[in-house]
């Protein structure tokens, strides 16, 4: 029915004040609305169909003004593009073209480059790459290792600051020094290594010298001295060094522990110096007096009679002479064990005193005098000894005093019997040397004769006191072994 109607009505569809063309029998909006009039009464047709169609027209056209009013900068940002595709499309179809040209030349390069970075075989780019990585991942342990010299320095100021009790500040930086030799030892091609260690040697030479200042403390004690001694061994292996005498070896570390502490003792016998000062103005007066003394004796009867701050003096430098020699060799003999295995009293240089010193002497081989030097302890001794002994002969003469002459060498026979307990008696010298204070003083030979005997009175009294003292002991020991032996036998 549609057709017929469709016929019917198309001569007005040509309408020549109509803008718009006709609308073809297959339009699927013509067909439906041909299919919908078939449907209407003729009196729909005359009456509402108009009305309807105006209503419908007047809500599209709203419709569409709606429209264009929302759209219209899309719609004029449409229709510029539009105009353009006539140039864009022409140049994408070209550049489009190029890149189908190039893909080839990409497939090549991508090739290439995949043989050339590949894992398989070197290539310096990716060993930069490789260790930039590496140094990324490992910037702590770096940064660590970069701070081992302060933290070094830090101990060691630490231990300084606290003094010879910084056990822990010490024990602190020589882990740390020897955490960065193994480094060197593992890493000798690094660089980074080798700059941490050159800068950690500088600052364990401070370290080496500021124990070498500690074995120069005043009162150091074994624990200390000990601890010092191998806290040098560990900074300064070199010091090890073994010095082959005859049949001993000895450490250089010996060598430098008895110079440390001889300076000790010489600083600490420096303090005497205001008293030295007033026997040297005594030693002046008794020379002076020395050649007027037959004059003085023969118009007033008197000669002279100081030595007062002479026996002072000489008071305090032996009572610190016997407290620090002592000190020094046993201390010595503790730390050092070994390198007294093979010194023997023979090489002090010094008097026998005891045939058991003789007896042992003979009993241990000698060696060729021109060829094998004396150990560092066996001249050590008597260097002290000499100490003492330049000393005595510049101011004993100048005490005249008998009874404070006596008291000085009874002093000096109990310094002598301490170093004799180490193997370093010079008590034979001291009758030497009040022969020589004779000479010097200028006296007669009926002087030199009292004076003599008043050495040997001197030795008789130290002697039966010794006797004495040893008496007592062995007797104490003798009394508890027979209260022992009486209560066995009161038992059985």
């Amino acid at each position: 029915m549609a057709d017929p109607l469709y016929e019917l009505l198309a001569p007005y569809f040509d309408s020549p004040s109509s803008p718009r063309s006709s609308p073809t029998s297959n339009d699927l909006v013509t067909s439906k609305y041909l299919n919908r009039l078939t449907t209407l009464p003729l009196a729909s047709l005359a009456s509402q169909e108009p009305q309807s169609l105006a209503q419908s027209a007047h809500s599209t056209l709203l419709s569409i003004q709606s429209l264009s009013s929302r759209s219209n900068a899309a719609v004029i940002a449409s229709a510029e593009h539009f105009s353009s595709l006539e140039e864009t499309l022409p140049l994408l179809a070209e550049e489009a073209n190029k890149l189908q040209n190039d893909i080839p030349k990409l497939d090549v390069s991508a090739v290439s480059f995949s043989a050339t970075y590949t894992r398989s075989t070197e290539n310096e780019v990716l060993d930069r790459r490789k260790r930039a990585l590496l140094m990324e991942r490992n910037a702590d342990r770096l940064s660590d290792i970069l701070d081992l010299p302060n933290l070094l320095s830090s101990a060691i100021a630490s231990s300084a600051a606290q003094g010879a009790s910084s056990a822990t500040s010490y024990a602190t930086a020589l882990d740390l020094y020897s955490h960065i030799k193994r480094l060197h030892l593992l890493y000798s091609d690094s660089p980074l290594v080798k700059s941490i260690y050159a800068q950690t040697e500088s600052v364990m030479q401070g370290l080496t010298s500021q124990l070498i200042t500690s074995l120069r403390g005043q009162n150091i004690k074994l624990a200390a001295g000990m601890r010092t001694i191998g806290w040098l061994r560990r900074v300064a292996p070199e010091f090890e060094a073994v010095h082959k005498l005859g049949g001993s070896q000895e450490s250089l570390l010996g060598y430098l522990f008895l110079v440390c502490r001889l300076s000790t003792l010489v600083n600490t016998l420096s303090a005497l110096e205001p008293l030295k000062q007033l026997a040297d103005q005594e030693s002046q007066t008794r020379s002076r007096n020395i050649s007027s003394s037959a004059m003085a004796e023969k118009t007033n009867g008197s000669a002279y009679q100081g030595g007062q701050q002479s026996e002072r003096y000489l008071k305090k430098y032996i009572e610190i002479f016997r407290e620090q020699s002592f000190a020094i060799i046993s201390m010595y003999k503790s730390i050092f064990p070994d390198s007294t295995d093979g010194s023997t009293t023979a090489e002090l240089n010094l008097p026998f005193k005891s045939s058991a010193l003789k007896s042992s002497l003979q009993k241990q081989p000698t060696t060729n005098a021109s060829t094998a030097s004396p150990s560092a302890l066996a001249t050590f001794p008597s260097h002290l000894a000499h100490l003492l002994f330049d000393e005595l002969k510049q101011y004993l003469p100048n005490v005249q005093d008998k009874t404070s002459k006596e008291s000085l060498l009874t002093q000096i026979l109990y310094c002598a019997g301490s170093l004799g307990r180490l193997g370093g008696d010079f008590s034979l010298m001291v009758a030497m040397l009040s022969l020589e204070g004779a000479e010097k003083s200028g006296n007669s030979e009926d002087d030199d004769d009292l004076a003599e005997a008043g050495w040997v009175d001197v030795m008789k009294k130290h002697r039966e006191l010794a006797g004495r003292l040893e008496a007592l002991a062995s007797g104490v020991g003798a009394g508890k072994g027979g209260d022992r032996g009486g209560s066995i036998r009161n038992k059985s």
